[in-house]
C-alpha cells in the first residue's frame, strides 16, 4: 500500500509540475507505445516499429546516457507505455530501481542485449597488455579480467551483429505486444537485419588489410567493435566517460603513440575533447571524432544522421587512422 501511494504522489506531481503536459504519447493515436531509454535503442525501436509505434526516448539528444537520471514527468512515461525497450548490461543503472517502483503491470520489457556475450572491462597497463595477439588474446582471457574487474562493457551495439540481435529481441516484444501488426514489424527486422549485414561487411573488407591495428580511444567504449574487426583499443579513460585520467595513464598513452607512431587520438562529441587534444599537442598526432553513438545532437537528428550514418562516418575515421 505505501509503495502504491508513492508511485501515485509522483504521478499526480508530474501532472502538476509547472511546463509539464503530462503524457509524453499522443492520445489515443491507436499506435504502439513505446519508451526507448537512449539514442540507439530509440533509433532501433522507430526502425522496427515505422509508422505502427509512436517511440519516444527518455535521455534528450545531447545528453549523456552515463550519467542521466530520470525526472518525475519519465516516471508517468513509463505508466503509459505498452513497451520499454533498453540496452541492459549496465547501461542504465538507474532501470531496475524504475521497473521497481511503476504499478503498470502490462508494460512489457525488454533488455535488446539480453542473450549477447559479453565483454568485460577495465583499464590495463598498456605495456603489460599489449601484444601482437592481444585483440584474439583478450577472448581467451575472460575469466581473468572478470575477477580484476567484474564490469562489463554496456556498448554492445557497435558490433553491427549485435546491433542485429538487439533488433530482434525489439522484434519480439513489438510482436508479443501488438499481434496485429507482427507480420509488418518483422517484415522491417528483416530489411534492417540485410542492412546491419552489409554494414558488417563493409566493415570487415575496410578494416581488413591493415597491419597497424591500434586505434587511441576517448573512453573504454569500443571494444566490441575492436573485437569485430580485430582492431586493438587503447583507452585513456575507462568505461565511464565521466572520469579523469591520472598523470602516469596520460604518460602510458603518450609513449605508447610515439613508440606506434599513431597518428589520431580519437574523441567523444558528447564529452570535452581537451583529454585528447593535450596528448595529440604532446605527441603531434590529429584529433579526430570516433561515435559510440550513445546519444546523438539534436542537430545531428534534424540533419538525418541515424544509426547506419553515423557508424559509416566511424568507418572512415578508423580507415583514415589506420592508414
Amino acid at each position: 500500500m505505501k509503495k502504491r501511494s508513492v508511485v501515485l504522489f509522483i504521478l499526480i506531481l508530474a501532472l502538476l509540475l509547472p511546463g509539464c503536459s503530462g503524457s509524453l504519447f499522443e492520445k489515443n493515436s491507436g499506435k504502439l507505445k513505446v519508451l526507448a531509454s537512449f539514442y540507439p535503442m530509440y533509433d532501433f525501436a522507430s526502425k522496427i516499429g515505422g509508422d505502427q509505434a509512436e517511440v519516444k526516448m527518455l535521455i534528450p539528444s545531447g545528453a549523456e546516457p552515463h550519467s542521466w537520471e530520470p525526472s518525475t514527468r519519465d516516471m508517468l512515461a513509463f505508466e503509459e507505455a505498452d513497451v520499454f525497450v533498453y540496452s541492459g548490461a549496465g547501461m542504465e543503472q538507474w532501470v531496475d530501481k524504475i521497473l521497481a517502483s511503476i504499478q503498470n503491470k502490462n508494460l512489457v520489457t525488454v533488455e535488446a542485449s539480453s542473450g549477447i556475450t559479453l565483454m568485460e572491462t577495465g583499464l590495463r597497463s598498456i605495456e603489460s597488455d599489449h601484444t601482437e595477439d592481444t585483440a584474439k588474446d583478450e577472448h581467451d582471457s575472460e575469466e581473468e579480467e572478470h575477477e580484476d574487474h567484474g564490469l562489463y562493457d554496456p556498448h554492445v551495439w557497435l558490433d553491427p551483429q549485435n546491433a542485429k540481435l538487439q533488433m530482434k529481441a525489439i522484434c519480439d516484444a513489438f510482436c508479443l505486444k501488438d499481434p496485429d501488426n507482427a507480420e509488418y514489424y518483422q517484415s522491417n527486422y528483416s530489411r534492417y537485419a540485410g542492412e546491419l549485414d552489409l554494414l558488417d561487411a563493409e566493415f570487415e573488407t575496410a578494416l581488413s588489410s591493415f597491419t597497424d591495428r591500434n586505434i587511441v580511444v576517448a573512453h573504454e567504449a569500443f571494444g566490441y567493435l575492436c573485437q569485430a574487426y580485430d582492431l586493438y583499443q587503447i583507452p585513456i579513460k575507462g568505461i565511464s566517460a565521466d572520469a579523469e585520467p591520472d598523470a602516469a595513464r596520460m604518460r602510458e598513452i603518450v609513449d605508447f603513440a610515439d613508440r606506434y607512431d599513431v597518428k589520431v587520438i580519437f574523441f567523444e562529441e558528447l564529452t570535452s575533447p581537451e583529454v585528447a587534444e593535450a596528448i595529440a599537442s604532446e605527441t603531434g598526432c590529429e584529433t579526430r571524432a570516433l561515435n559510440p553513438l550513445g546519444g546523438l545532437t539534436q542537430e545531428q537528428i534534424d540533419a538525418g544522421e541515424e544509426y547506419f550514418s553515423v557508424m559509416r562516418s566511424n568507418l572512415e575515421a578508423l580507415e583514415y587512422a589506420l592508414s
